[in-house]
């Protein structure tokens, strides 16, 4: 089957129907390649589901069906040879909102939090939300052209302090792009026991690993013996662009721990809505040949993000391993303090700030667009960083 990722869908409704954070922020002149979320229509397969739900007209209090745990366990099982079960599942809205349940769940207040910059943003506000203690360590720069983002052991070693109890993991990494390779995770494995860390490993972009014939393994599946501290969190959103129906999973093989962050969620969290758990079981259940074809267009606009990036004097990217982000370092591209903003009044381009990841000079760069639109925006840019 044949997927549409060439033609541009209009995002810019008139009369807001479809408001679009990505598409409405900036105004109708810019030219958005900020937020995570991809302009391309989601698989058929869920499209019809979706259709299929809304047709029966009743939009009660839902629950998650057997089937979508059961879809969830064989997608584990095919794509990243680990054998969860059904009871280890907890459906949520969202992965952010985990995140802060975690806190609440694994630790008290005074205790700290610790995650490697640069970071998605919401890990960074974790800490000061939940009246924790925030805790930083760099990650080891690239060493020269094209060179990857490393993990640094010893800067975590120096970052943690007694009050140090969970470590929010994000594996492939935003904004890098970062695929951690086994060295980097068995040291980073041993500091956690060393350190008798609780750990949220945010998985969300695994299933965007760009490397023709590599496949993801969760940190709690290659570590075993780690799996009694760790609360793996997956979800259709990025994989399938399905982030506004709101829904994820938090896969926790101890009992105990589920339990202590089961019970966070109480009061706090609603249930994920009724389309957001049909969509998510036709993702996982038939969603496969569409991202395939995804990954594929994925590939070629990373090249094409690549071959302009060389173009820019004093820009350097380390080409992104996984997902649909690239970040961007232009401290040196003569822009002053704020890339980010030079960029969006001078070129009509808006990219996310790399301030709120923790690293002020850098930018992201979402390439998950229709290739005209990526050649758009990237001629505009050409103009300024040329």
């Amino acid at each position: 089957m044949g997927f549409d990722f060439a033609t541009p869908i209009e995002r810019r409704h008139p009369e807001g129907a479809w408001a679009s954070q990505k598409w409405h922020r900036y105004g109708d002149d810019v030219l958005p390649l900020w937020v995570a979320d991809m302009d391309f229509y989601s698989p058929p397969a869920v499209e019809q589901a979706l259709q299929a739900r809304v047709r029966h007209g009743v939009y009660g209090y839902g629950e998650v069906p057997a089937s979508l745990e059961e879809g969830l366990c064989n997608w584990s099982d095919t794509h990243y040879g680990w054998a969860i079960q059904p009871e280890w599942q907890h459906w949520l809205p969202g992965v952010v909102p985990a995140l802060h349940i975690a806190a609440l769940a694994l630790t008290e207040p005074g205790d700290a939090i610790l995650s490697v910059t640069p970071i998605y943003p919401p890990f960074l506000a974790v800490a000061e939300r939940t009246g924790r203690l925030a805790q930083r360590a760099p990650l080891a720069e690239p060493s020269g052209p094209h060179a990857p983002w490393r993990l640094d052991i010893d800067a975590l070693e120096v970052a943690i302090t007694p009050q140090t109890r969970l470590l929010l993991w994000c594996h492939p990494h935003n904004p890098t792009g970062r695929v951690w390779q086994i060295d980097e995770l068995e040291r980073l494995a041993a500091l956690i026991e060393r350190h008798d860390l609780w750990v949220v490993s945010d998985e969300l972009h695994c299933d965007l690993i760009l490397a023709e014939g590599e496949r993801h393994r969760p940190l709690a599946a290659r570590f075993p013996e780690l799996a009694r501290r760790i609360v793996t969190l997956w979800a259709p959103s990025k994989t399938f662009n399905l982030a506004g129906l709101s829904s994820a999973c938090a896969v926790i093989p101890d009992a105990a721990l589920r339990q202590r962050f089961v019970a966070a969620c109480k009061g706090l969290l609603s249930a994920v809505n009724v389309l957001g758990l049909v969509a998510a079981e036709a993702a996982y259940r038939e969603g496969e040949p569409w991202r395939q074809a995804l990954l594929a267009v994925l590939r070629a606009n990373r090249q094409m993000l690549i071959t302009h990036v060389e173009r820019w004097p004093n820009v350097t990217m380390a080409p992104p391993e996984a997902t649909y982000l690239a970040w961007l370092d232009m401290r040196k591209a003569g822009l002053g303090a704020s890339p980010y903003q030079r960029l969006l009044d001078e070129a009509g381009v808006a990219l996310s700030d790399g301030a709120p990841f923790g690293l002020p000079g850098f930018v992201r760069l979402n390439f998950g667009t229709t290739a005209a639109q990526l050649e758009a925006a990237l001629a505009r840019l050409d103009r300024v960083l040329v």
